[in-house]
């Protein structure tokens, strides 16, 4: 009787996994499959039954701009920015690098900073925006707007306004931020002139610092 074992050249036999497990555990491999790719059919559908699909046409947007109720119609590919400058006229939102990288197109929504380049009118549906020109209360100039003028913290002036919406956000949620705290909130905010200490300086001072 020969000492040979037929199946000794077999990978299969020498691992000690059989032709029968190996067809058990594929059938489960597609099963388990089978119900991943179901799930994820039903959660694609989900996602698309929540969207909701808008223009091309104007669509009608109502905001609380700067307190005040206010209605427009955009496109849905207008930007909040472009809103503000060229429907409601508000032009003290500057428009520079038009991509979110500079800052001077800062707005609060709900009372925080957002870059209105980059976030679409419809967007604001129902929501408060806050403007530069909300921050006054008539001739009377917000805190870090008196304190820039009197801290020259301007040069060109075309970064101020998204630097006193910054700063002010900061001050109204946080009346004595540390300089580190400062700095962290106007990080977002490009000066190509370089007034940053100036900034600093009338951010403490309207802190009361």
């Amino acid at each position: 009787m020969s000492d040979h074992d037929p199946r000794a050249g077999d990978p299969r036999q020498r691992a000690g996994i059989s032709r029968r497990e190996i067809l058990a555990s594929s059938g489960a491999a597609a099963f388990f499959s089978g119900l991943t790719g179901a799930r994820s059919a039903k959660a694609q559908d989900a996602a698309k039954a929540e969207v909701a699909w808008a223009g091309p046409s104007k669509q009608p947007v109502a905001l609380k701009l700067n307190g005040k109720p206010a209605k427009l119609a955009v496109e849905p590919r207008v930007t909040l920015l472009d809103a503000l400058r060229d429907h409601l006229e508000l032009t003290g939102t500057k428009r520079i690098c038009d991509r979110g990288a500079c800052g001077g197109c800062t707005v609060w929504l709900d009372g925080l900073p957002i870059n209105s380049c980059m976030t679409l009118a419809i967007d604001a549906e129902g929501r408060s925006v806050t403007t530069i020109e909300g921050l006054s209360q008539g001739k009377e100039l917000h805190p870090v707007q008196q304190a820039f003028v009197e801290e020259d913290a301007l040069q060109c002036g075309f970064c101020t306004p998204g630097m006193v919406m910054s700063c002010a956000a900061l001050l109204a949620h946080n009346k004595s931020p540390s300089d580190a705290e400062i700095k962290e909130a106007v990080a977002g905010n490009l000066c190509r002139c370089g007034t940053y200490p100036h900034v600093f300086s009338a951010c403490r001072k309207a802190a009361g610092q």
